[in-house]
């Protein structure tokens, strides 16, 4: 077979040539459809997604926290405002390595354990696009040095926020309260939209009470920013609607004379507007510096805030449970001869103790005063604080008539004052007993709480409104701090109503009665806080009260130099003025006071301060 050559074959390479072409145009063509394929999905099938995603890069929307309402005491002094300071915040979904960023923003900025604990705390619970405070109150190096190194670290900014501060400190803590950051259970119960950019909520006090009013409406806007995430500028806006002033009934010059009048005594001081239930004075010692809890304050502070001996962080005024002692008198004496169980005018010979009738054992119930009142009736009882008068009256009246009138005073209820957290004291009957102790009542218990000891307890709020109600001849009303709400950007001011609840007596003429007997204990002969009354220029009522903290025995004797303090009696007062039309009334429990004639003073200061404030206008 003769060799054939290719090479001069143009023919066969023309062939290979052409099929060689065709194929790679297929191959291109195809390339080129798969393209165009491609092309079509991502701007028409996948057009919404990647815009997004495009949009996100660029277009970022940023929540407007409002700003916190104001609250100020009846005279327009400030007792809660917002004072700028400046956050570290980070948005989880912007940051690659959590770990490395919190360990390299420590390294230029202090950022202690705690604050450490409460972001991932909040990094657990809050979602992923929103800002989580690490550090607040930067100073203007820190601020500096993390603008210096804010390349580095993706998903961190220094925003200016304004933080709670409370000028007059210590003064209103138990009434006002404080804010503090969110925490895990208060984001379950929250509107979580409208709390978005927003880092702290009230914790306590009227903070707590009137959040829904202080808080105010998120706003939100749409920003352009660059690849370090730095806004170039907004594109819209919806401005956040702030929240709304609250006025307080509160008079912070004479929270400031209560204050300062019950020493280092623990205890607390109430005083309300009989007309009305404005609470001026609201006042619950020791008290605490309600700004330390602002911006976080560290586990070592609040154990002592906590668990210290004095237990600073309680408010006694609305959680302190007391026995009411002979405070309590007024209001037993008026029960008497209010169920006929005692005549006005009948008289009793009190010899230093009672022995009950029937009572085989002989057992002494033993007044305060050793050799006894002599021949004494319902007003010398009262100004004498005579206990055997009132261990007769309590033993006829029985201890079911006497928590049911009682009940009407308000005692052994919750007040409804505006507070969370309100104790209800207690009321003793027959009832309660056996329910709670699943026992009987004994006979001679009803003689110890005829003189509010036993199981007799009141929180320093009762007795206050039990004293407006005797002040205002049975108009027992419910106590509110607030005045009136002020709407942000409207004309509009919210006033609280009072309300109230008519005590109806058999005889109305009981009152004066009363009121002539609780004169007498400031300004009698043998009243006993009379030391009280002494160049007064105004007539003042009240009664004081001392409420043992532990028993004696029957053959011992009390001596208070020999007793711890924590262990000795508490002083109570209760008072109103002037007599003649009382404007203000006062409750007074210093814890370990001992006497309640002690206490009178603080109600005289009030009261004086009060009428030269406001009686004439």
């Amino acid at each position: 077979m003769a060799y054939r050559s290719h090479v001069s074959d143009h023919t066969h390479e023309a062939n290979i040539f052409k099929f060689r072409a065709i194929v790679s145009a297929i191959i291109c063509l195809l390339l080129l459809m798969l393209l165009l394929f491609r092309l079509a999905w991502l701007q028409i099938i996948d057009y919404d997604r990647f815009t997004n995603l495009s949009e996100n890069n660029r277009i970022r929307l940023m929540e407007l926290p409002p700003t916190r309402g104001l609250i100020y005491d009846r005279n327009g002094v400030i007792l809660a405002e917002n004072k700028p300071t400046f956050h570290l915040e980070l948005i989880p979904e912007q940051v690659k390595d959590m770990d490395a960023t919190l360990a390299g923003l420590a390294e230029i900025v202090s950022v202690s354990e705690s604050e450490i604990e409460r972001f991932k705390e909040q990094l657990r619970v809050r979602r992923s696009f929103q800002r989580i405070s690490l550090r607040t109150r930067l100073n203007e190096e820190e601020v500096a040095k993390l603008a210096v190194n804010r390349y580095r670290f993706p998903g961190m900014d220094v925003n200016a926020r304004l933080g709670r501060y409370y000028p007059q400190g210590s003064m209103v803590a138990h009434a006002v309260g404080y804010v503090g950051r969110i925490n895990t259970k208060e984001l379950a119960v929250i509107d979580v939209g409208n709390y978005r950019g927003t880092t702290h909520i009230g914790k306590t006090g009227l903070e707590k009470y009137y959040e829904a009013e202080l808080h105010g409406q998120v706003g939100r806007q749409r920003v352009e920013v660059n690849a370090q995430g730095r806004v170039l500028h907004v594109i819209d806006r919806i401005a956040p609607v702030a929240g709304n002033d609250l006025v307080l009934n509160l008079d912070i010059e004479l929270q400031r004379i209560a204050e300062k009048a019950m020493g280092d005594f623990a205890g607390s001081v109430i005083a309300i507007e009989p007309e009305n239930g404005a609470v001026v004075v609201f006042v619950s010692k020791p008290e605490f510096d309600p700004n330390l809890f602002v911006h976080g304050i560290s586990h070592k502070e609040y154990n002592q805030l906590q668990h210290g001996v004095d237990k600073p962080l309680f408010n006694r005024a609305i959680f302190g449970q007391y026995p009411p002692g002979s405070t309590l008198k007024p209001f037993v004496g008026l029960a008497g001869v209010e169920l006929r169980n005692i005549g006005l005018n009948e008289t009793i010979n009190c010899k230093g103790h009672y022995l009950l009738p029937g009572d085989k054992t002989e057992r002494k119930y033993r007044d305060w005063k050793k050799k006894g009142h002599g021949i004494v009736d319902l007003r010398k009882s009262v100004e004498q604080s005579c206990d055997v008068y009132f261990y007769e009256l309590a033993h006829r009246m029985g201890i079911n008539n006497m928590h049911d009138f009682l009940a009407r005073f308000g005692f052994g209820h919750k007040t409804g004052i505006d507070l969370f957290g309100e104790r209800s004291g207690l009321l003793p009957s027959t009832a309660w007993k056996k329910r709670v102790h699943q026992t009987v009542w004994y006979p001679g218990e009803t003689l110890i709480s005829g003189i509010g000891q036993g199981y007799m307890l009141s929180t320093p709020i009762q007795l206050a409104v039990a004293t407006a109600a005797l002040a205002s001849k049975g108009e027992k009303i419910v106590p509110r701090l607030l005045k009136e709400i002020h709407v942000v950007n409207e004309d509009i001011v919210k006033l609280r109503e009072p309300s109230k609840t008519k005590i109806q007596l058999r005889d109305e003429t009981h009152w004066n009665r009363m009121f002539a007997a609780m004169k007498d204990v400031v300004h009698g002969t043998w009243g006993t806080a009379r030391a009280t009354g002494w160049g007064m220029k105004f007539k003042m009522a009240g009664k004081t009260g001392t409420a043992q903290v532990f028993g004696i025995g029957q053959d011992e004797e009390y001596d208070a130099e020999t007793i711890a303090r924590k262990l000795r009696d508490h002083g109570l007062f209760i008072g109103f003025g002037p007599v003649e039309k009382p404007v203000l009334a006062v409750a007074v429990v210093a814890e370990n006071g001992e006497h309640g004639s002690a206490m009178a003073p603080v109600a005289r200061k009030l009261i004086k301060r009060y009428m030269e404030k406001y009686s004439e206008q």
